[in-house]
């Protein structure tokens, strides 16, 4: 096909929309409302994803020891279970350290626990331990049954948030599938739209391309119009999807800044910022947009060429 022929093409796709404007704006509306659902879904999914994924860093096992044990078994366990594949570190807390950390946390009544200081103190009844650091979270009853097997008589407990994992784990899970569910159902409803906008538009020229076929004009020159039309509707939507959804987003990222919530900070924290959202919701939604509206025409003006 030549320059000439493919820009005249283009340009009856361009009047085709303008001159069909008012189905034009309902197709652009209904995808642009689908694509708006569908970023809100994957936004919310991978926000979701990075909290849990940070919760999943911060949990710890932590590993009692018995108050006689050796100091060469602790170390030994120690090195057993720096070696573990599922165990990204491991710290050895004393019994004097154990007693500064409690100081920390019970703040101005820090000196109820002055007599219980120092490197040996026969008094302190706190244990020593190995607090672990888990790289996977599914892993983690594993990894906590296989420490207890390498601990013997040296481990006197362990306390693990098994029961948080498995809420975070099913969590991460939920939102996966939801997101991407609501994504496809989306993608199909607005391809089912666009054809059949598309299709309104082929029957109401079902003549002019009748007489096109009767002069010999090729289905690819006649398709060209629809497809451009189509995709031009697909990434006009997604210009305007991604304004809405980037512009809700930063509302969303400034309401979670305020100080009256600064209970929240441990989400927040994990947000991905606007700064690197927009680029690939922009990139995303057009391809998208595009995508969507040349499958609706495909799907639409195969069987109206048949004339």
């Amino acid at each position: 096909m030549k320059w000439s022929s493919f820009k005249y093409l283009c340009k009856q796709g361009w009047h085709s929309m303008v001159a069909n404007r008012l189905m034009t704006l309902a197709s652009m509306g209904v995808l642009s409302a689908c694509l708006f659902i569908t970023g809100v879904a994957v936004l919310l999914s991978v926000n979701v994803n990075s909290f849990v994924d940070y919760l999943s860093a911060q949990n710890e096992v932590e590993v009692y020891l018995q108050k006689d044990a050796p100091e060469e078994a602790i170390t030994a366990l120690k090195t057993q279970v720096e070696a573990m594949p599922n165990v990204s570190e491991c710290a050895y807390i004393s019994r004097s350290e154990a007693v500064e950390e409690m100081k920390g946390w019970m703040g101005g009544s820090s000196d109820l626990l002055q007599a219980y200081e120092g490197e040996g103190n026969p008094q302190n009844p706190l244990p020593a331990s190995l607090r672990v650091k888990i790289a996977q979270l599914p892993l983690l009853a594993q990894t906590v049954a296989d420490i207890e097997a390498i601990g013997g008589e040296v481990i006197m407990r362990i306390e693990s948030p098994s029961d948080l994992s498995g809420v975070l784990v099913s969590l991460k899970r939920v939102v996966t599938y939801v997101g991407w569910g609501l994504v496809a159902i989306l993608g199909v409803v607005s391809v089912v739209v666009i054809s059949n906008t598309i299709r309104l538009t082929v029957f109401a020229r079902r003549k002019e391309i009748n007489i096109m076929k009767f002069v010999g004009a090729t289905n690819a020159f006649i398709r060209l119009p629809f497809f451009v039309e189509g995709i031009t509707v697909g990434a006009l939507s997604g210009l305007f999807a991604t304004g809405v959804v980037c512009g809700c987003y930063y509302g969303v990222l400034r309401g979670l800044a305020q100080p009256s919530i600064q209970w929240l900070s441990e989400f927040t924290r994990c947000i991905y910022p606007l700064a690197s959202v927009w680029t690939p919701v922009l990139i995303g939604f057009v391809a998208f947009g595009a995508v969507l509206g040349g499958v609706g025409c495909a799907t639409s003006i195969r069987k109206h060429l048949k004339v």
